[in-house]
């Protein structure tokens, strides 16, 4: 079990890594203290104090300040962008893969405090949990020095993919998801994807997928089922814009 003195100097480490002290300790206690391990400290019927102890409550409102620090990011960055551009590529920022990888880059998994069923788990190397935390410690920061203290935080956790980030490679990454809302805003039955073959041997395999809609199909193909899903929706989208065109002539 640790020891006060290294539970302090875990924390000493911590601020280093985020280049931030605090001014109240006890927020970054809290955000590094999932709900596993404060429900194994109080006694049963204690679930108040409990929850005074785990970070969830920060979690919420880390997401709430990441949100608008992401988008307030991508209006300056891309004045010009439309809503849905904007929208994707916030997306992109804030889900739980591109968080989590941002929390593996400052070993953030490393000073969390899980109870003994969550860490026998692997709760360290949980994506959403490692998420989670950085949700977490956004809020804390937020709460103990205000929005510039978050500011510089998600800028710095996130550089790398803010830096990445941009319209066109968003709108790639998405094709599934712009699918299925150009289908919905036209009120018309979701798409449904379909594996109709596989080709090559097992460490080449090609999947060809087709994506059906209102009767019709194209079909895509990749080196993995997702892939090949993606590759489906974007010729599906090719084919909406043609009918589109068409119509217009």
């Amino acid at each position: 079990m640790k020891t006060q003195e290294n539970k302090t100097t875990d924390l000493d480490l911590l601020e280093a890594i985020l280049t931030y002290k605090f001014q109240n300790r006890s927020l970054l206690e809290r955000a590094m203290t999932h709900r596993s391990w404060a429900h194994e400290q109080v006694a049963p019927g204690e679930e108040d104090l409990a929850r005074r102890l785990h970070n969830e409550a920060l979690e919420f409102l880390g997401d709430s300040v990441l949100g608008l620090i992401v988008a307030d990011y991508l209006c300056r960055a891309y004045p010009e962008g439309t809503e849905g551009e904007l929208s994707r590529m916030k997306h992109r920022l804030v889900n739980e893969p591109t968080l989590a990888q941002a929390s593996l880059r400052i070993n953030l998994g490393d000073f969390l405090r899980f109870g003994r069923g969550e860490e026998k788990s692997g709760g360290r190397s949980k994506d959403a949990l490692l998420a989670d935390a950085l949700e977490a410690l956004t809020g804390a920061i937020f709460l103990d020095g205000g929005l510039e203290p978050a500011i510089r935080f998600v800028n710095q956790a996130l550089g790398e993919e803010l830096q990445r980030a941009n319209p066109m490679s968003a709108a790639e990454a998405d094709y599934k998801t712009m699918l299925q809302e150009k289908l919905q805003a036209e009120r018309r039955p979701a798409p449904k994807y379909s594996v109709v073959e596989t080709l090559g041997p097992p460490h080449r395999r090609i999947f060809h997928v087709e994506v059906t809609w209102d009767g019709r199909s194209v079909r895509g193909q990749g080196r993995s089922i997702k892939a090949a899903e993606v590759a489906a929706a974007k010729e599906a989208l090719l084919s909406l814009k043609v009918d589109e065109e068409s119509q217009l002539q």
